[in-house]
C-alpha cells in the first residue's frame, strides 16, 4: 500500500512543480528592464547636460575674450571713416561689442540668454569712466563680462537655469 501511495504523490508534485515557476515570476523581468531603462536613461541624458553646460562654459569664455580683443583693436579713435578699406578704424562702442559677440554663433547657444557687458577704466588708476571723459585710448583698459543663463534640463529632475559669467580685460593696443 505505501508504494500506491508513493507513485500516486509523484504526478500531483510535478504537476504543482511546473506550475509555481510561470506562477511567480510573471511579468517580474519587465518590470525590472523598465526600471533599469529609466535609471539609464536619466543618467545618460544627466551626462549629456553636464556636457552641453562645459560646452557652454568654455564658449562664454571665448565669447568675453573674443568681445575685448574686438574692443582693444577698435579702441582708439584712429579715424572717423568706418568704410575706409584696409584695416578697421572704427571706435569700439558698447553697442558694437554686444552685437559683435552675440554674432559669434556657436552652436547650441542661444544668443538671447546671453548679457553682454563691456566697461572703460583708465589703467593702471582703475577709475572708472564717465561720458565726459575718455577711456577708449591706447594704454586704457577694456573688461567685457559675458552672462550666459543656462538651461539644465534632465528627466526626472526638477528644470533649472545656472548663471554662467566670464570676464575678460585687456589693454587697447591702438
Amino acid at each position: 500500500m505505501s508504494a500506491r501511495i508513493k507513485i500516486g504523490l509523484i504526478p500531483r508534485m510535478r504537476l504543482a512543480a511546473l506550475r509555481r515557476p510561470l506562477h511567480d515570476e510573471e511579468g517580474q523581468t519587465i518590470v525590472e528592464t523598465a526600471m533599469s531603462l529609466i535609471i539609464l536613461l536619466t543618467f545618460i541624458f544627466a551626462v549629456w547636460e553636464v556636457g552641453l553646460a562645459l560646452y557652454s562654459y568654455h564658449f562664454i569664455s571665448e565669447a568675453a575674450r573674443e568681445g575685448t580683443r574686438f574692443a582693444i583693436v577698435r579702441g582708439s579713435s584712429l579715424g572717423a571713416n568706418c568704410s575706409a578699406p584696409g584695416p578697421p578704424t572704427c571706435i569700439a562702442r558698447s553697442a558694437d561689442i554686444q552685437t559683435y559677440v552675440k554674432d559669434l554663433g556657436f552652436p547650441g547657444i542661444n544668443p538671447a540668454l546671453m548679457t553682454v557687458t563691456p566697461s572703460w577704466s583708465a589703467y593702471p588708476t582703475g577709475a572708472t569712466c564717465t561720458p565726459s571723459t575718455s577711456c577708449n585710448n591706447p594704454g586704457n583698459l577694456v573688461t567685457v563680462k559675458v552672462q550666459y543663463n543656462f538651461p539644465l534640463n534632465v528627466p526626472f529632475v526638477p528644470n533649472r537655469t545656472y548663471t554662467m559669467t566670464s570676464q575678460s580685460a585687456m589693454i587697447i593696443s591702438q
